[in-house]
């Protein structure tokens, strides 16, 4: 397939700014692969499709306040960094991404914080993400990442193109987020209220948790006409015993797996085996799944509507069926459903 076949006309204010009053509020659009049907309710009817012993597959991933503003030395020159990953704890190594790039050389030290309460040295400015930066900081560990927590902001996508509000913060994080680690949030799992959850947990519905600490590769531009040139940047995803034997639980006994977004397909995909089962897995993926492509575990997906030409929409017309997505992203389009990071819902079925 070729990328300019995802392309599409989206309205610029169908991309959502803000996230509904209530994270269950969101309007869910159930699409039968088989049947090749549309239905329109709302989230919380999630519960008319899932029954006991079923599974829904829910990533932990926590988003931490990954972008920092800091200045130049000698020049005072603004400077935004944008950590990506922890390279070396105990040597307060990151890979970064700076911008403008243009003005960044190995040696320069870079100041964060009003009184410059944070100094990092650029040490390398050669890897394929940006530059390798060195905190200069003294103190433990735990005092080091409290610095970074008090300086660094939710790294809401730039395409919303507004000041970060004091509710991003909870707002573009699960309610289930536990493992620090990822610069974006798995969107489709914001949908999800305390209540909901509890509501599914009692009609005897299981969430096995996964973790995949989402990367930049999900909002890099594709450069490449050809998609299976296309290289996607690693991330780094853990399956435990217990997650893993629920899933196959389910799958042996007929009962319906869910992956909640794409992040949690991805995951499932890498860790699958030849004979269907999932395995353990500790490690690092950097599988891009592209229409045709054939799904060995979820035989449902619950995910957001995604921008033009992005991996996400990517997979989800490998899930879906390419001419069908294309059907239901215009019937999104015509019903007004909102896109992206605070969009709204879709049930693949």
């Amino acid at each position: 397939m070729k990328l300019s076949q995802f392309k599409f006309h989206l309205p610029p204010e169908l991309i959502a700014e803000y996230p509904p009053e209530n994270r269950d509020d969101a309007r869910l659009m159930v699409v039968d692969r088989k049947k090749q049907t549309i239905e329109h309710r709302a989230f919380v009817d999630i519960l008319d499709y899932f029954n006991e012993e079923d599974v829904l597959v829910i990533n932990n991933t926590k988003v931490f306040p990954a972008r920092l503003y800091g200045e130049k030395e000698k020049t005072g020159a603004k400077i935004e960094v944008f950590l990506l990953r922890e390279l070396n704890r105990e040597s307060r190594l990151w890979d970064v991404m700076v911008d403008p790039a243009r003005k960044i050389r190995i040696g320069n030290k870079l100041y964060f914080g009003e009184d410059g309460e944070l100094v990092a040295e650029v040490i390398d400015n050669t890897t394929s993400r940006g530059r390798t930066l060195r905190f200069l900081f003294n103190g433990p560990y735990e005092e080091f990442k409290k610095t970074i927590q008090s300086l660094g902001e939710t790294p809401l996508p730039k395409i919303h193109n507004r000041k970060i509000e004091p509710e991003d913060e909870t707002r573009y994080q699960t309610i289930y987020a536990k493992h620090e680690g990822a610069i974006a949030a798995p969107t489709a799992g914001m949908h999800f209220s305390r209540e909901l959850m509890k509501r599914l947990e009692i009609k005897g519905v299981h969430f096995a948790e996964i973790t995949l600490h989402t990367g930049m590769g999900n909002f890099r531009t594709i450069e490449v006409e050809d998609l299976t040139k296309h290289k996607v940047d690693s991330e780094e995803m853990f399956i435990d015993q217990e997650s893993a034997d629920m899933i196959n639980r389910a799958k042996e006994s007929k009962h319906r797996v869910c992956a909640v977004g794409t992040t949690s397909m991805k995951a499932l995909e890498t860790a699958v085996s030849i004979t269907g089962k999932i395995k353990p897995y500790k490690g690092w993926t950097n599988k891009f799944i592209f229409p045709p492509y054939v799904f060995k575990t979820a035989d449902s997906m619950i995910t957001n509507f995604h921008l033009p030409m992005s991996p996400m929409m990517m997979m989800v017309a490998s899930y879906l069926d390419f001419d069908f997505l294309h059907d239901v992203y215009q019937t999104a389009i015509k019903e007004k459903y909102k896109f992206f990071t605070y969009g709204d819902a879709m049930l693949i079925i």
